[in-house]
């Protein structure tokens, strides 16, 4: 699918968002990075829901939090240097930041 199909077409602000000059981290397009990111953050959720361990809970609360500030740095990119909001980024954000926010609150 390319961008034009998934964003609704080139005159959306989606399709700004995602053919800016910032769609790529180290020359790899950053859906890709968040689709590795949010898989390995799914496998060790899982693991650690089987088999709790101290190690993986860290590891799992390190990748939140670099998720969260790529969040916040995707927000900023948005709002304030390309001047459009993807309704999908936006989400995927907002819910990374959440997840921030549970696991400072959460009691065990």
């Amino acid at each position: 699918m390319t961008p034009e199909q998934a964003c609704g077409g080139v005159e959306t602000s989606c399709y700004a968002v995602q053919e800016s000059g910032y769609k790529d981290t180290l020359g790899l397009n950053n859906s890709y990075f968040g689709l590795i990111a949010f898989s390995i953050l799914g496998v060790l959720a899982l693991y650690q829901i089987r088999e709790p361990k101290k190690r993986v809970k860290k590891l799992l609360a390190y990748g939140i939090i670099a998720g969260a500030l790529f969040a916040l740095y995707f927000f900023y990119l948005q709002f304030f240097v390309i001047n459009a909001i993807c309704k999908y980024c936006f989400v995927v954000d907002a819910g990374s930041i959440l997840a921030l926010g549970i696991m400072f609150f959460w009691k065990e």
